[in-house]
C-alpha cells in the first residue's frame, strides 16, 4: 500500500471479493482518466490563445492575462454585462499554476446577504434555522485554486467588511463559528458598475476596492470592437449548427451588414443568443438578417450616436445622450417583443434579471 497499491485482499479470498476489488479499481481509473480528459478540454477552451480577439483593445487584454496569470495577485475585471468577464477570469486561472485546482464562480448579486455570507464563508451546525450540519464555504472549497466573485458591486457594505478581513488575514470564520480556517484561494472579482462612483456614494468600501484591484482589467463593449463581431458570429454559427444538427454553413452579405451595424447593448451574450436563434430559424444553409430577429431601433440609434460624435460641435454630451436613448429603445423593444416577461426578456437579450429590472426603473419604462 505504501508503494502505491490500490487495495489488498486477505487470504483466503473468494472470486466475488476479487471481482469487486478489481471492478472498483477499474472504475476509479476510469474516473481518473475522465477527470484528466475534462480538465484538458477546459484548459484548451479557456487558454488565452483560444479567445477570439482581432481588435487591438482585446490583444491588450490578453497580453495582460498572460502577464498576471502566473502571479497570485487579486484581479478586478470591469466591463458591461455580457462582455465575457468570466471567460477572462477562467483564462487567468487556466494559465496559472493553480489550473489543476478548482475554479469556483459565484454571482454576488444573485443571492441575499445572509445566504451569500453562508455560501462564501460556510456555517456551523445550528448557526441559523436550517443549518443542520457544518458546511464549508466557497473560500475553503477554492483553497489552492481561484474564487471568482462576479458582480462584486452588488455586495452589501456589511458583507464587504467581512470579505476585506478575509483578504487581509487569509483566513475565514464560518457563520456561527469561532475557529479561523486558513485559505489560499486567489480572488478574481468582476463588476459592470463604476465602483469609483459607488465609493463616492458610500455604497462600496474604498479599502476593499484597492485590495481587489491590484490588477485592473477593463473589457471594452462589443460596439467598440466591431471587427470581432463577424468572427464571433461565425464561430458560434458552427457551434450551434453542430449542436442542433442543422446544415447552416454561413451568413449572407446582408446578414453580415446587419450584425456589424447593430450596436449590441447586450454585448457578446446577446450576440450568442442571436446566432443561436438564427440557426434555429434559418430556412436553408445561409443565415439572413431576419433570422437574427434584432430590434430595429438599435442600429438606427447607433447611426445617430455616430453623427453626434463626429464633430458637429456638441460631441460627448449628445453622444452619451444618444447612447442612453439607444439603451432605452433597445430594452423597450425587447420587452414589447416578449410581452413584458422580465425573466424571458433578460435571458434573450443577455442581461441578468436584476440588471434588467434596474434598467426598467432608470428609463421609467411601463407596459
Amino acid at each position: 500500500m505504501k508503494a502505491g497499491a490500490r487495495d489488498y485482499l486477505r487470504k483466503p479470498f473468494d472470486s466475488e471479493e476479487l471481482l469487486l476489488a478489481v471492478g472498483d479499481a477499474m472504475e476509479r481509473q476510469r474516473l481518473k482518466s475522465e477527470v484528466a480528459r475534462l480538465r484538458s478540454a477546459v484548459e484548451q477552451k479557456f487558454t488565452s490563445g483560444n479567445i477570439i480577439s482581432s481588435s487591438q483593445s482585446m490583444h491588450q487584454v490578453l497580453e495582460m492575462v498572460k502577464r498576471v496569470a502566473p502571479t497570485d495577485a487579486s484581479v478586478l475585471i470591469q466591463g458591461e454585462s455580457g462582455t465575457g468577464k468570466e471567460l477572462i477570469a477562467r483564462a487567468i486561472h487556466q494559465n496559472s499554476q493553480r489550473k489543476d485546482a478548482a475554479f469556483i464562480p459565484i454571482n454576488c448579486g444573485a443571492l441575499p446577504e445572509n445566504l451569500l455570507e453562508s455560501e462564501l464563508f460556510g456555517h456551523v451546525k445550528g448557526a441559523f434555522t436550517g443549518a443542520h450540519q457544518n458546511k464549508k464555504g466557497l473560500f475553503e472549497e477554492a483553497d489552492g485554486g481561484t474564487l471568482f466573485l462576479d458582480e462584486i458591486g452588488e455586495m452589501t457594505p456589511a458583507l464587504q467588511v467581512k470579505l476585506l478581513r478575509v483578504l487581509q488575514d487569509g483566513e475565514v470564520r464560518r457563520v456561527g463559528g469561532n475557529v479561523a480556517v486558513k485559505t489560499e484561494a486567489r480572488v478574481i472579482a468582476a463588476t459592470n458598475q463604476k465602483l469609483q462612483e459607488r465609493i463616492q456614494e458610500g455604497a462600496f468600501r474604498e479599502d476593499l476596492y484597492y485590495r481587489l484591484q491590484v490588477i485592473l482589467i477593463h473589457l471594452p463593449p462589443l460596439r467598440e470592437r466591431k471587427e470581432e463581431i463577424l468572427p464571433l458570429a461565425e464561430h458560434y454559427l458552427k457551434v450551434f449548427s453542430q449542436k442542433f444538427k442543422r446544415g447552416v454553413t454561413g451568413i449572407t452579405k446582408e446578414g453580415s451588414v446587419a450584425l456589424t451595424e447593430y450596436s449590441w447593448p447586450g454585448n457578446i451574450r446577446e450576440l450568442i443568443n442571436a446566432v443561436e436563434r438564427a440557426v434555429i430559424l434559418c430556412h436553408d444553409d445561409m443565415v439572413r438578417p431576419e433570422d437574427f430577429a434584432l430590434p430595429t431601433g438599435g442600429s438606427m440609434m447607433m447611426e445617430a450616436t455616430r453623427d453626434n460624435s463626429s464633430g458637429n460641435g456638441t460631441g460627448g454630451s449628445e453622444a452619451a445622450h444618444s447612447l442612453n436613448e439607444l439603451e432605452r429603445a433597445f430594452i423597450a423593444a425587447a420587452l414589447q417583443q416578449h410581452d413584458w416577461e422580465i425573466k424571458t426578456t433578460a435571458r434573450e437579450i443577455g442581461l441578468p434579471q436584476a440588471t434588467l429590472t434596474k434598467k426598467i426603473k432608470e428609463h421609467q419604462l411601463k407596459p
